[in-house]
Parts: structure tokens; sequence; C-alpha cells
């Protein structure tokens, strides 16, 4: 008779972020009436920028095409988005990666499940604590987590970093043995990011103890400080002792698209087998390749019109987080706010005209909506009962405050200009 396996019986209870779902879906069922902060799993809100887009649309107009139809992808992904990654985020920074140590795939999430496939259950995990939930529960799939403590909520077999405001969300180096360290920087779920002082230091480590670091650098496009790392490759020795993961998702907007690649260096060897190509072995029986449009959409991100545009996703999600950390212990009374648009118009023998409108509401505690842009999802607008992203183009182009700047322009107007708006 077939056999299970029954490490998944192990497993509490569901994935944590579908877990999250049913929770919050039961809770607005039963509360249509709350409002939710929601601090699941990360989506984007932005839409994809339109080099990408413009990349997609070509791709699948020439998959429509004989001459240049694609089938299956290469193993490693298109050499043309391999060698974008390798120019951009590795060469650019001052760091050597080859192109055939890059692995297209269709997203972190993937990666960081299916990388355990190449090391023994034998071994020994560490992992942040907080903990993006897919490093333990992967390996608990796979039999190198031990028993599950329900009481403690932990792993026997796995050692738990703690990252705690005391130690800045950064952990200590572990006091038992570990052969497999999971760290991700910029961290998820916490926030913090590492200095290189502090990478060189798990690097060193690694070295020295003989172990393998998983650096998953998902969020790197949010690192603004000059002393904070985008890639562990750029601490010295790290191509002898880590494997990096990134993803198109957080900085492109690709979570509904999946994309993503790692990076295996082949100065990673184990007792005189290579990484590189145990992952390359991986990869070709068990995957067929991101779709080729896909990866055309991925070149386009490191296009210069395309970083332009991914840039001012950044700053989109980054504002909005700076506003949410300014008003975090505002009350609701004095987060008052208002949207104004100036006009100037000057017309050669008559005195300048000056114009402003404005439209005043409150900001939410959580985005709300998906239309527009900038700050429309966290401005509530009392007469509508909606946040300006919650609104339609009429009625937002009914109250908005560059609707009320151009009436405005246009009463100061004479007749005869008055026509022409």
């Amino acid at each position: 008779m077939y056999k299970i396996n029954d490490n998944y019986l192990k497993l509490p209870g569901s994935y944590l972020f579908s877990t999250i779902a049913a929770k919050v879906k039961a809770f607005s069922q039963a509360n249509p009436d709350k409002k939710l902060i929601r601090l699941g799993i990360g989506d984007v809100t932005l839409p994809l920028c339109p080099s990408v887009i413009t990349a997609m649309h070509k791709a699948v107009d020439e998959m429509g095409v004989k001459e240049t139809f694609r089938g299956y992808a290469p193993d490693l992904g298109y050499e043309f988005l391999r060698s974008a990654i390798a120019e951009n985020d590795y060469r650019a920074r001052g760091v050597d990666i080859a192109i055939d140590e890059i692995f297209i795939s269709d997203g972190a999430k993937s990666d960081s499940g299916n990388i355990g496939d190449i090391f023994s259950v034998d071994n020994r995990i560490a992992v942040c604590d907080p903990v993006y939930p897919v490093y333990v529960d992967t390996n608990a799939m796979s039999g190198r987590t031990g028993e599950y403590d329900k009481a403690a909520s932990k792993w026997t077999n796995v050692t738990y970093m703690p990252c705690t405001a005391d130690n800045d969300f950064v952990p200590e180096l572990p006091k038992e043995k570990a052969d497999i360290i999971y760290l991700c920087y910029p961290n998820n779920p916490t926030g913090a990011a590492a200095t290189k002082e502090q990478l060189q230091k798990w690097v060193d480590y690694a070295l020295a103890n003989g172990a393998v670091i998983i650096f998953d650098a998902a969020y790197e496009a949010y690192i603004r400080e000059d002393d904070i790392p985008h890639s562990i490759y750029e601490c010295d020795g790290a191509k002898k002792c880590a494997i990096e993961i990134r993803s198109f998702s957080k900085n492109a907007g690709f979570t509904g698209t999946r994309l993503g690649f790692t990076v295996v260096p082949k100065e990673l060897v184990c007792d005189g087998v290579s990484l590189n190509a145990l992952w390359a072995r991986r990869c070709g029986t068990k995957f067929n390749g991101a779709p080729y449009i896909i990866q055309r959409a991925g070149e386009a991100v490191y296009s210069e019109q395309g970083k332009k545009e991914i840039a001012g996703m950044v700053d989109f999600y980054m504002n909005n987080a700076k506003l949410i950390r300014s008003l975090k212990n505002v009350p609701d009374e004095k987060r008052t706010t208002r949207f104004c648009c100036c006009i100037a118009l000057a017309k050669v023998g008559r005195e300048p005209i000056a114009v402003q409108g404005e439209v005043e509401g409150t900001i939410l505690h959580e985005a709300r909506g998906e239309n527009g842009f900038g700050y429309d999802p966290y401005f509530f607008y009392a007469p509508f009962g909606k946040s300006f992203a919650e609104l339609s183009a009429e009625e937002k182009n009914s109250v908005s405050h560059r609707q009320r700047a151009l009436m405005l322009l246009k009463e100061a107007l004479d007749v005869e200009d008055r026509d022409r708006i």
C-alpha cells in the first residue's frame, strides 16, 4: 500500500496567510460595520508600470507570429533577462555575478521553499523570530524540523533567533550549531535592515562553521541608506557561503504575474560538490521556466524608463509608510487634511490670474480603494463616505481640488476666454 509524506501531518493547521484570510473573512461577515487594518500578506496596490505593460504587449504579439514564437524557456531563464540582472543588480554595485549563476523562477516564495531540495534532511536550520512562514513550513514538509511543540509554537529541531527592539531586530549569532541560516533583509515582517558590518558577521560565521546562508532580498528596492547593502554579495567571502533570492513582486508589482530569481555562485561548494550544479539539475528537472512574456516584462524593469517608473512606485509606498508613521498617535479629530491645486495664468496685456482649489478630508489609518494615485487611498471624503481611491472617476472629478481650481479660473476669466475652458 502506498504511503503519504507524514511530515505534512506535523504541520500546525493551514498556511499562516490562508488562516489569516479565513479569519478576516469570517470577522468581516459577522461585523460588516467594522474597519480592519490588514497586516497579513503584503500585496501591492499600484498597477504594473507603463514600460512593463508595453513590453508585455510586444511579447504577446511576438507569440502570435511563427518567426518570433517562443516555446519552453531555457532552464536558467532567457539570457536577455539574466544579463540585465547581472548588470543592474550586481555589477552596478561592484559585485561580479555571472549570468550562469542566475536562475530565473516564478517568484521568491517558490525558490525559498524549493531551495531545500538540494540539502540533506540532516541539516539544522536557523531562522529569525518572527519569521516568514515559508522558510519553516517547507523544511517541516521535508522532515528537517523535528516535532512541533504546540505549547511553545516552535519546532524542536529549529534554532529560533529572536528579533526584538532590544537588538534592533537584528538577531545575535546562534550559540548552537546551525547548518542552514535563513536571513531576510530588509526584513519581513519587522522591516528592519542590516548594515554591511552586521551582515559581514553572518558571512564570517557561516565560513567559520561550514554553514550556508539563504539570503532573501525581496525588499532590497526599499533601501535608502548608504551603509545598507542591497546584496549579501557586497560582503567579503559571501559567494562561498550564501545563496541569494530576489523577487519582482515588491519593487515592480509582479505579485499577479510572478517572477523572481535565485543566485547560486559557482564558488559555493560543499564537500567538493557545486551547489550551482545541484540547483541547475533541480531546476532542469522540476521547472519549465517562467513564461517568455513575463521575462520580457522583467527585462523592461531594467530599462532607463522602467527604472524611473519603478523608483516612482517605490517612492509611493515609502511615502505612504512615512505618512502612517508620522500620524501613528494622532487622534481622529486631528487627522484633518486637504488637497490643494493652484493655477496661475499669465497673458500679455493683462494682470496675471492665480486661483486655488481645495477639497477637505481626513487621513485614514489604512489605505482604502484601488483607484486614483498618490495619497488617494488615505484621503477620506466625508460627503461621499469614501476615500478618494474608492470614488469613480466621475465622482472624483466632480469634487476634486483640480476641478474646483479650474472652475475658479473659469469664473475669473473674461467671457471670451471663459468659453475655451
